[in-house]
């Protein structure tokens, strides 16, 4: 356990981070998820029409440093590339 002010504070500082960048990573991976299912069902205009939801939820969660830019960049990618698959 910490034992000097600042060392307290900082495990305050980082307990707070934690819970808005799991709720990032939520966010991002229960949309990716949600346009996984329905492509499995064959709904290909409802997963394109998260489409716009993902990319949101993927940005932010690069832009706040919880994934990294190429990361992203690469999630983006592969779900254009499944939803454009599965359209085919």
């Amino acid at each position: 356990m910490a034992i000097k002010a600042s060392a307290k504070r900082a495990l305050r500082v980082s307990a707070r981070r934690r819970v808005y960048n799991l709720r990032r990573i939520r966010a991002m991976r229960k949309v990716l998820k949600q346009i996984t299912r329905l492509l499995k069902q064959k709904d290909i205009a409802a997963a394109q029409a998260l489409v716009p939801e993902a990319y949101k939820a993927i940005d932010k969660a690069a832009k706040r440093g919880v994934i990294k830019k190429n990361t992203a960049a690469r999630k983006k990618s592969r779900l254009m590339a499944r939803i454009r698959k599965a359209s085919a």
